[in-house]
């Protein structure tokens, strides 16, 4: 991969703090944890190259595993066997690993880079650490896509998360995640619910039957989706109509491949991802791990990750440093979830609320999947 942006100052920095932390030797190969497709790739060109590059002899290994990240490291715990370094994770899967003490915390003045204009981490970070274990990386959302060509003759294209929900209007099939998460919270939307009060709903079981009995009007028009190439691949083959994935993976099928797809912001769910380092690692691994992250999650690496892909850098410092596309030359700022014209109307995720329900609702909706 070609190299872009290496800033000597801060890179200089972050291997003289890395190394002075990781008090003795450090191994030569990580295993990096993440979801694959585009996003995977942002990291490859932003972090993991550059470190490599930085680093000689050091070996990164992939392994798009992210959305069974807690299921795989509950296995690897109670076998006494962790095999990743590093691993991508949502905000509520990283509290959850945290509780359950599969998950390093993390001290983020001491672990992680200062700002360039000597910002402690913490600040520049701010409320985005959500949890002890947990070292934010950027801003997403979960929103939709539908094929342009597919819109009915003299019908508006969507614009409203309920359209989701209109069969009759905008006919043919939907892609979902196949999970509860904002599904659920799109369906109380959809019955009624005021925004403010979807989380507290939810919390009751009769407000589950309602989001499910939701869902159920258009279960028959859904294909469920589990990794998040998966409704861009699904509309550039015009097979579903409307699609909720990731934002980036959206702005990569438009602005890079041209397929004939829109995007509908309405009730887009703005979500965190990050990093956590497993517990249970050697000195040696873990010295490695801390050394990437620190690189890995300093001001220009979070701002040069935003030259690949449409999601907004977890530091304050960064936001400043983000400019046009990597290789389209199209400014950036405009495609992300976070600018004003596209977040007139979002859903805040409630990490706290999932990563205390998570497995019961979990196992609920997987049942009302097999009826």
């Amino acid at each position: 991969m070609q190299i872009k942006n290496i800033v000597s100052a801060v890179s200089v920095l972050a291997l003289m703090a890395g190394t002075a932390s990781a008090d003795g030797e450090m191994a030569n190969d990580m295993t990096l944890v993440s979801w694959g497709g585009a996003y995977q790739q942002s990291q490859i060109n932003a972090y993991a190259d550059p470190y490599v590059a930085m680093n000689e002899g050091v070996s990164v290994t992939w392994d798009e595993s992210s959305a069974e990240a807690v299921a795989k490291l509950r296995a690897m715990n109670e076998a006494g066997n962790i095999t990743w370094d590093v691993v991508d994770v949502v905000a509520s899967d990283a509290l959850r690993l945290c509780d359950e003490g599969l998950a390093l915390e993390i001290d983020a003045d001491e672990d992680l880079a200062p700002a360039p204009d000597g910002t402690s981490a913490a600040d520049d970070f701010g409320d985005l650490m959500v949890g002890d274990c947990f070292i934010p990386q950027i801003v997403y959302s979960t929103t939709f896509g539908y094929r342009t060509d597919m819109v009915p003759a003299g019908v508006e294209p969507p614009n409203d998360i309920c359209d989701v929900f209109d069969i009759d209007t905008y006919p043919g099939l939907r892609s979902l995640e196949k999970r509860p998460i904002n599904n659920v919270e799109w369906a109380l939307l959809c019955d009624g619910v005021a925004k403010e009060d979807v989380y507290d709903v939810l919390e009751t079981e009769e407000g589950q039957e309602r989001a499910l009995a939701k869902l159920g009007t258009i279960k028959d028009n859904v294909i469920w989706w589990s990794a998040g190439a998966d409704t861009p691949q699904l509309l550039a083959d015009g097979e579903v109509f409307i699609g909720s994935t990731y934002n980036g993976r959206l702005f990569a099928a438009i602005e890079e491949q041209d397929q004939p797809i829109g995007m509908m912001w309405d009730a887009q769910v703005f979500d965190l991802d990050g990093w956590i380092i497993p517990e249970g690692l050697s000195d040696e691994r873990l010295a490695r791990a801390k050394d990437f992250i620190y690189f890995a999650t300093d001001t220009q690496r979070l701002a040069d990750q935003a030259k690949y892909i449409s999601y907004g850098p977890a530091r304050l410092s960064s936001a400043p440093l983000v400019g046009q596309h990597a290789t389209l030359g199209i400014d950036m700022a405009q495609h992300m979830p976070t600018d004003p014209a596209n977040a007139q109307n979002t859903f805040l995720y409630n990490y706290e609320f999932w990563a205390d329900y998570r497995d019961d609702i979990d196992a609920k909706f997987q049942a009302w999947l097999a009826q």
